[in-house]
């Protein structure tokens, strides 16, 4: 299930003491990978509320991994489309599909974007799609 208002959720997390500041960083990212990003006001608010300005650099450093911690919107929207895969049949303890899936789903397809994926071949023309080439 989606969660509808993850703040909420998050707050209680970060507010308590009991926890060390390595798991309210965990919450703070897994809120930020949930909502593809946050807005710099927002980022420095959840930092400064939880008193964990010296370890913020754990946090910041994912943008050199391509992973969009501020957002200009804080969309929701993801870079590459996801798949319904609601009617397929899943692990007990799986709840997430990796984008990859979907992304060699369409590489084996011959479905994949050349503006997004310049350097991928595209299949021979005689290709019978017994595999993926």
């Amino acid at each position: 299930q989606k969660v509808k208002d993850s703040m909420r959720v998050l707050l209680p997390v970060l507010l308590n003491k009991s926890l060390e500041n390595y798991d309210k960083i965990r919450a703070i990212l897994l809120y930020i990978f949930s909502t593809n990003g946050t807005t710099q006001e927002n980022l420095e608010k959840l930092i400064q509320n939880v008193q964990i300005e010296s370890d913020s650099d754990m946090i910041r450093n994912w943008k050199y991994l391509d992973v969009p911690i501020i957002s200009s919107f804080g969309a929701q929207q993801h870079k590459y489309p996801r798949r319904d895969r609601s009617s397929e049949e899943t692990f007990q303890l799986s709840r997430w599909t990796p984008v990859i899936k979907d992304v060699m789903e369409d590489a084996i397809e011959n479905k994949l974007d050349s503006k997004d994926w310049p350097y991928s071949s595209q299949c021979p023309p005689t290709w019978n799609g017994s595999g993926a080439v």
